[in-house]
């Protein structure tokens, strides 16, 4: 079974590759990430948990060592998109001048967001069709930006298992 969820994983990449995005330009990331990698980014979560005194990256890092594939998908680093609306906090001048760094990488331009959003919706949507459990998880994002495993702007992981109860639920 394990071979058929990482083949769901490549299907939920190429949904996340097509998905629409602003102007025509793409600067998502999309990785599937299995094996080794799995144990490196649920073992840098759980190291996480206990560097924040946070049990939900405990949980969420015991989620991901469970997990068969993890896909990630990242927004790069992009400049504004060029309509000066101000979603992002500054005007399109000011956005490419701008470096901060927190968990992530920003700002970001709001609608590059959005596009990794509708990449993210697309690639889950896939995964239902294929009856795959999922879910988006924040916290994978944070461990994969700090192992390399990508080096993106913002990512978020999509851990995805099949067994005969969703992992990723009623935790």
């Amino acid at each position: 079974m394990e071979d058929a969820v990482k083949m769901v994983a490549e299907l939920m990449a190429i949904s996340a590759r097509t998905a629409p995005k602003a102007v025509g330009k793409d600067f998502l990331d999309i990785k599937v990430v299995t094996g080794d990698e799995i144990k490196i980014l649920g073992e840098r979560m759980l190291e996480l948990a206990k560097e924040r005194n946070a049990v939900h990256f405990e949980r969420d890092g015991n989620n991901v060592l469970n997990s068969d594939a993890v896909l990630l998908i990242g927004l790069k680093e992009h400049p504004a998109i060029g309509l000066n609306c101000g979603a992002c906090g500054f005007d399109c001048e000011e956005f490419n001048k701008q470096e901060k760094a927190i968990d992530f990488d920003g700002p970001n331009c709001v609608y590059r967001v959005l596009d990794m959003g509708i990449a993210i919706g697309s690639a889950v949507k896939t995964a239902s069709m294929m009856n795959v459990d999922n879910r988006v998880m924040y916290r994978v994002g944070v461990a994969a930006k700090q192992t390399g495993i990508m080096d993106s702007q913002v990512i978020m992981g999509i851990p995805l298992s099949a067994t005969g109860k969703s992992i990723y639920f009623d935790r």
